[in-house]
C-alpha cells in the first residue's frame, strides 16, 4: 500500500474562507500525546511543525506517515517558512502552538520569529488572528513525562516571567493544562459554530 503524499496536497477553489485550524507543534514532548490526541478530535486541523519538533515526535512513537492520514503536513524547511503564505490565503480562523517549549514561549513575547511556529504566531497576530497557546512551563514546579519516565522541572523566573509577557500580546490566549487548551478549543468552536468531530471518552 502506498503511503500518502510527502507534502500537502491543495485544497480546492471551492475551500471555505477561514474554515480551517493551524495548528502548530514545537520540540516540547510536554503533553505531546495528549495535545495530538485534542487535535485529531477537531475538524479540519493542519500541523505545521518546526524542525525540533520533527526531531521529536518520533522519540514520543509519533511519525510523519501515521499523522498524514488525519492531518496535512506542513515542514519547515524553508529560511523565510514558506508554509506562513498559507495564513494569507485566508484560510485558517485559530493559530494554536501546543505544546509551546520555553524557548517559542520567549521568542513569541518578545516578537521574535525565526522557526515556522514563531512565524506563525506573528502573522496571525498581524492579521487579527486568534491564537491559543499551550506553554510547557507556567508553575513553580512542573511534572512532565520525558521519553523513559516522568521528571520534575522548576521552571526558572525568567520563563514564568516570558509567560506574563505573553499574556499580554494581542490576540493570544496562554493556556497552561490540557484540559484548559480543551476548554479553550470548545469555546473557540462554539464561536465558529463548530462541533468536536468525537468525544474524549
Amino acid at each position: 500500500m502506498p503511503l500518502p503524499p510527502a507534502e500537502p496536497q491543495p485544497l480546492g477553489p471551492d475551500t471555505p474562507a477561514r474554515s480551517r485550524f493551524a495548528w502548530c507543534i514545537t520540540g516540547s514532548g510536554h503533553f505531546l500525546d495528549e495535545s495530538l490526541a485534542i487535535a485529531a478530535r477537531l475538524p479540519q486541523v493542519d500541523l505545521f511543525l518546526s524542525a525540533a519538533a520533527e526531531e521529536v515526535l518520533p522519540i514520543y512513537q509519533h511519525t510523519l506517515e501515521g499523522l498524514r492520514p488525519r492531518f496535512r503536513l506542513f515542514r519547515d524547511k524553508t529560511a523565510s517558512a514558506v508554509p506562513v503564505g498559507t495564513l494569507y490565503t485566508d484560510l485558517y480562523h485559530t493559530v494554536l502552538i501546543a505544546p509551546a517549549t520555553s524557548n517559542t514561549v520567549a521568542k513569541c513575547a518578545l516578537g521574535l520569529s525565526d522557526s515556522l511556529p514563531t512565524n506563525m504566531f506573528a502573522q496571525a497576530g498581524k492579521l487579527g488572528i486568534p491564537g491559543i497557546v499551550f506553554a510547557c512551563d507556567t508553575e513553580p514546579v512542573v511534572l512532565t513525562r520525558a521519553p523513559h519516565a516522568w521528571v520534575t522541572l522548576r521552571p526558572r523566573r525568567i520563563e514564568l516571567e516570558n509567560v506574563e509577557r505573553l499574556r499580554a500580546i494581542e490576540h493570544c490566549q496562554v493556556v497552561r493544562s490540557p484540559a484548559e487548551l480543551e476548554q479553550a478549543l470548545d469555546r473557540r468552536l462554539h464561536e465558529l459554530a463548530l462541533s468536536w468531530t468525537t468525544s474524549s471518552s
